[in-house]
């Protein structure tokens, strides 16, 4: 009974967040929720559709484009995003309708620099900004890395810690690091 219970009070708490905290994305779906504890910045360049989920302890940012307050981040309807992951975009993340995201995976459009060896990685901004979609259906396997550039065909699986540097075909299986495809269905 105090389990049930429990779990009762942790949706209600998750479902007032999320409508809460709603109106300050660019768009925010019906049915969708943001599981506490959550990191997000730059929400007013995140679209949400309707019916995703986003697991505990992940990471939403969008970085600085110059002026531009276009979105940057796009979850489609049905994305679900399991604890964990980081998707950090500074012009274009779009994870179509439907896709799975296990524990721990990073998406970004974007590399740090590191060139200056005066300077610290962190003070040196980002480079190699090119857009990264993942197609509808598509299912990341716990620890994948996603790196800029890259599309992920639709219903492709990525298996556990992958690093993913070239694209996926659609209906295929990619594993290793780097990724690389084993199968197409």
């Amino acid at each position: 009974m105090f389990i049930a219970l429990y779990r009762l009070l942790v949706r209600v708490q998750v479902k007032l967040f999320s409508l809460l905290v709603a109106g300050a994305f660019a768009e925010f779906g019906r049915r969708s929720v943001l599981q506490l504890p959550v990191r997000i910045s730059g929400e007013d360049r995140v679209a949400v559709g309707s019916s995703v989920y986003v697991g505990s302890g992940c990471w939403i940012q969008c970085l600085p484009d110059g002026d531009s307050r276009s979105v940057a981040i796009s979850l489609g309807n049905g994305v679900s995003i399991a604890g964990g992951c980081v998707i950090s975009a500074v012009r274009s993340v779009t994870l179509e309708e439907n896709v799975l995201l296990a524990r721990n995976v990073y998406i970004a459009d974007h590399m740090h620099s590191y060139r200056d060896k005066s300077l610290p990685v962190l003070a040196q901004g980002v480079e190699r900004v090119s857009p990264v979609l993942i197609k509808r259906g598509a299912w990341l396997g716990q620890n994948v890395v996603v790196c800029p550039g890259v599309t992920i065909g639709c219903g492709s699986v990525v298996g556990a810690n992958s690093v993913v540097t070239q694209d996926v075909g659609d209906y295929s299986v990619a594993v290793g690091a780097p990724a690389r495809v084993v199968k197409s269905f």
